[in-house]
């Protein structure tokens, strides 16, 4: 069971978070599944699952905890909360976007944001983009900038080459 930190995101899911949990423990290292909760009768007047049926899986992504809950149709995710996945490569770039990019429909968005198959929002930049972007150099963040509004999945030598001017 991972050890909970002291603030932990929960993902609501209707129904599948066990499929999300397992489907992310596969595409990050240093990640495992923990504790699975079921619901039981208790509280099915308000909750209206399954007893038995799956309520919580704790699991950890490269060792940052998560809980997902399976909360039903009530809400669902958008881009207002997303993970961003801060990456060393181009290959960890394509890595990241390709696996949560599986098993579709995903939707993948400005900036370096994709939509995974559960409709959860994920950031796959440069781990350097953020010092790119806020240069003391005005010139030099605004050409970042620019590049970054034109692509999809980034490219992180583009993003260099319009950072250094070339």
């Amino acid at each position: 069971m991972p050890i909970l930190q002291r603030i932990n995101p929960c993902l609501w899911f209707d129904y599948q978070a066990e499929e999300a949990a397992k489907f992310y423990t596969g595409i990050f290292p240093n990640s495992r599944i923990g504790q699975v909760a079921y619901y039981s009768e208790a509280g099915r007047e308000h909750h209206g699952k399954e007893p038995g049926s799956v309520l919580t899986v704790a699991f950890e992504l490269d060792g940052q905890s998560f809980v997902a809950l399976n909360g039903g149709p009530v809400f669902t995710f958008n881009e207002a909360v997303s993970l961003m996945v801060c990456c060393d490569s181009q290959a960890e770039i394509d890595h990241y976007w390709d696996r949560l990019s599986a098993g579709g429909p995903v939707e993948a968005q400005m900036c370096g944001w994709l939509k995974d198959r559960f409709g959860l929002s994920w950031q796959i930049v440069p781990r350097h983009l953020g010092e790119m972007v806020a240069d003391p150099d005005p010139v030099r963040a605004t050409r970042t900038m620019q590049a970054v509004f034109t692509m999809k999945k980034l490219d992180m030598a583009a993003l260099e080459r319009a950072h250094a001017g070339s």
